[in-house]
């Protein structure tokens, strides 16, 4: 075996596997020019805290509904033309938000933007699954969360520096053009994914749920309350940093590249000690620092106290390969997509209150929601390291 091959095989690098997390880099390379500052821009279009808000909340609230559909366009269609559609839709909401008059049309351009990081999550699980062994797939996902991560590293930098440039609005629709550019590129890149559609018995949302075993429940419940910390906070922090201690925005974006320079650099080692000593320790960190990095950012005062703070943020990814692979090696392979779609379905409708009940614990202080996301997040970590047995984490 040549060295090239002895890689290849090491990291994962099936030939759909590289295709789908190819599309995921690309079009997040896009994406993150402008997303991080989504806040701001619906600030700059006219909107208030509440507004934004109830923003977070329709996110989470389409990041639900839209996972199942998604799945099973991915199971029924294919994994090709599955994506080919999302695709074309996200595009359609990066042409909202680019002629967006005011606020009130972004919140339409979400519906159809959402498409890709949504409805595309359950194929690009099932690619991994469906091209990889058991025993590499915690690989397969640590190459695909590299490569998602690259661009959140790179593009936010970028994107800072187009706003401090040309200005909020400028600056956010400048990236979306290139976003757009990007997704063409995109659809060729998908053409190279070739899986079989796996036929099986005709199966309702009902029977997959079904399908799931119970230590996937389990993990479920609490992954619920590590998000609904997670979603309570997340999308205030780009107004905590900014507002409230005074950095600005393309420190802000120097920040989320340091929370993702940070998640890059403990993928591998964390997949390959979880290989070695089990996957539940590694879901155990994540799930605290998820519960720490609200509460260290309220704790910070200056850009260099959320230096630490945003490291502590980039380590709740050390166990994220982990806990996906664990969804996958559960899921039915005919039910794959779909299993994984209802996974995402039952646990982001679950949390969509949380970001708008962030934007009524800021009108108290705006370091509330913070504290408030921090203290669940400690409780979903110990629900999860109390009920989910180690065997059934490796």
């Amino acid at each position: 075996m040549t060295r090239r091959e002895r890689a290849i095989d090491y990291f994962g690098l099936e030939r759909n596997v590289v295709a789908a997390s190819g599309a995921v880099f690309l079009l997040g390379m896009g994406e993150e020019l402008w997303k991080k500052f989504l806040p701001k821009y619906l600030e700059s279009l006219g909107a208030g805290t509440l507004a934004i808000g109830l923003f977070g909340t329709m996110k989470d609230f389409l990041d639900a509904v839209y996972q199942y559909p998604g799945g099973w366009l991915a199971d029924h269609l294919g994994r090709r033309i599955a994506f080919l559609i999302f695709i074309a839709l996200a595009s359609v909401g990066y042409l909202i938000y680019l002629f967006s008059p005011s606020w009130i049309f972004v919140f339409l351009g979400l519906a159809f933007a959402m498409a890709w990081s949504s409805m595309a999550s359950p194929a690009i699980f099932a690619v991994v699954g469906d091209s990889l062994p058991k025993e590499r797939r915690a690989m397969g996902f640590t190459v695909q969360s590299i490569l998602k991560r690259v661009p959140m590293t790179i593009a936010p930098i970028i994107g800072g520096a187009l706003i401090a440039g040309m200005g909020i609005l400028a600056g956010v629709r400048t990236g979306l053009v290139i976003t757009l550019v990007l997704a063409v590129i995109t659809v060729l890149i998908i053409f190279a994914v070739n899986i079989p559609v796996k036929i099986g018995e005709a199966v309702n949302v009902g029977g997959v749920w079904r399908s799931f075993h119970f230590a996937l429940k389990r993990l479920l419940v609490s992954d619920i309350i590590i998000r609904i910390c997670e979603g309570m906070a997340e999308v205030f922090i780009v107004l905590y940093v900014t507002n409230v201690i005074g950095v600005s925005l393309p420190e802000y974006g120097i920040l989320v590249a340091i929370q993702m320079t940070t998640a890059i650099l403990v993928y591998i080692p964390s997949a390959k000690l979880a290989d070695r000593i089990g996957r539940k320790p590694f879901v155990i960190a994540t799930f605290l620092c998820f519960a720490l990095f609200p509460l260290v950012v309220v704790l910070a005062s200056n850009f260099a106290t959320l230096v630490l703070a945003f490291i502590v943020g980039g380590l709740r990814e050390i166990g994220e390969p982990s806990r996906k692979a664990m969804i996958v090696d559960f899921a039915e392979p005919h039910l794959r997509a779909r299993s994984v779609g209802l996974y995402y379905l039952v646990r982001s409708l679950s949390i969509t209150p949380a970001a708008f009940l962030g934007g009524l614990l800021w009108k108290i202080a705006p370091q509330t929601p913070f504290v408030t996301a921090g203290v669940i997040g400690f409780i979903g970590t110990i629900v999860f390291a109390v009920t989910v047995e180690e065997r059934y984490a490796s």
